[in-house]
């Protein structure tokens, strides 16, 4: 398939929920290869972003938090932005801040001023540039304002236990429905854009999220990055790839399970000379063929009346398409879900007789 181009657009804080009522969404799923039970590895986008573009758990990697960029083991792990690089690939981003992905293999590698750049103008601007100047290209483009909205109207103004958000969950909805429609006109001028230009016939296209945002479903997270629970855990994923026909998927697969997949879409080799990646390819879920469903690792470090996050994750998890364990190290305590019958996660069936709990506590004392 090499040399298609890699465009990546990744829409800041997209709730899974929204997307799957939203019909502009349900017009992606119709055209693209969806995933519907993608796992990200960190609810907040610095982990999470450090773990797509490596393939790789933060836990291994070094960028496990907020606070943890400079620590990501760039010798050990090699980022997609350097395989595409190395095969001659211009690689260009514009982000909202240096510190969100691995600076590694970039040939541009530019910030927005989240409150005042209109990022559809920008990133239609880009697209062009990109598209014009360079033969074969990835492109990774961050569409932050969703989390702008929510900076700036609920992280600036409540803390975790503010009662005055919490008890005014119509208020947080609205509020976050109006910033993720917003997305949907972002997405719209993007991909109208990327058609006038025919790249979609030699483009691989993955529209996707890094996390989800609360909108006050527990006391404790008043946006992300506090807990594991899946209303920022579970992200959505939609692959448009020449040659292959729409497709949903909806077996639980991993974000760490994207930068694998596209390499192999390109035919391009994984580097032995790097450690062994933590995600796996998709490409037989893409072709129909069925595969052994892996287990989802997340953490994150819940600052609970602290201002700033802690530099070490304190709340970890471990999940399957129907049970999901979570470890709160910073009380010492467990909560399971069975996800099928309570996807809100609000009867904790922990030290239940459960055999299940036994079964993924092995798996989390396996990735630690």
């Amino acid at each position: 398939m090499l040399p298609y181009n890699v465009i990546i657009i990744m829409i800041d804080g997209g709730r899974y929920d929204r997307a799957v009522e939203s019909n502009f969404y349900k017009g992606l799923k119709e055209k693209s290869v969806c995933f519907s039970q993608p796992i990200t590895y960190g609810p907040h986008t610095i982990a999470a972003m450090h773990a797509v573009f490596s393939g790789c758990y933060g836990i291994r990697t070094g960028t496990d938090s907020y606070w943890s960029t400079y620590r990501f083991k760039k010798n050990q792990f090699k980022t997609i932005t350097e395989y595409l690089h190395d095969q001659n690939y211009y690689t260009s981003a514009d982000i909202v801040s240096e510190i969100v992905i691995p600076k590694q293999g970039f040939d541009e590698f530019q910030i927005h001023d989240e409150n005042k750049d209109d990022l559809t103008l920008r990133h239609l601007e880009l697209i062009e540039k990109t598209c014009t100047n360079n033969e074969n290209f990835f492109l990774y483009l961050q569409y932050s304002n969703i989390h702008t909205g929510i900076s700036n109207e609920v992280l600036k103004v409540y803390d975790n236990f503010s009662e005055e958000y919490f008890k005014n969950r119509n208020l947080n909805e609205n509020r976050y429905d109006q910033l993720f429609k917003k997305s949907e006109l972002y997405l719209d001028k993007i991909l109208e854009k990327i058609s006038s230009l025919g790249l979609e016939k030699n483009s691989i296209i993955l529209i996707m999220s890094d996390h989800g945002i609360s909108i006050g479903e527990k006391i404790g997270e008043r946006a992300y990055g506090a807990f594991c629970y899946d209303y920022t855990l579970r992200t959505f994923a939609y692959f448009f790839i020449p040659g292959f026909n729409p497709l949903e998927i909806s077996q639980q697969i991993r974000t760490i399970d994207f930068m694998p997949t596209i390499l192999e879409l390109l035919d391009i080799p994984l580097d032995k000379i790097y450690s062994k990646l933590d995600g796996e390819s998709l490409l037989p879920l893409i072709k129909g063929q069925k595969i052994v469903e892996k287990i989802a690792y997340s953490e994150t470090g819940n600052p609970l009346k602290e201002k700033k996050p802690p530099k070490a994750p304190n709340t970890k998890s471990v999940r399957t398409s129907k049970w999901k364990l979570i470890v709160n190290e910073y009380n010492n305590s467990r909560e399971l879900y069975d996800l099928e019958k309570d996807p809100e996660e609000n009867t904790n069936l922990i030290d239940t007789d459960l055999e299940i709990q036994d079964t993924l506590w092995k798996k989390f004392l396996e990735i630690q």
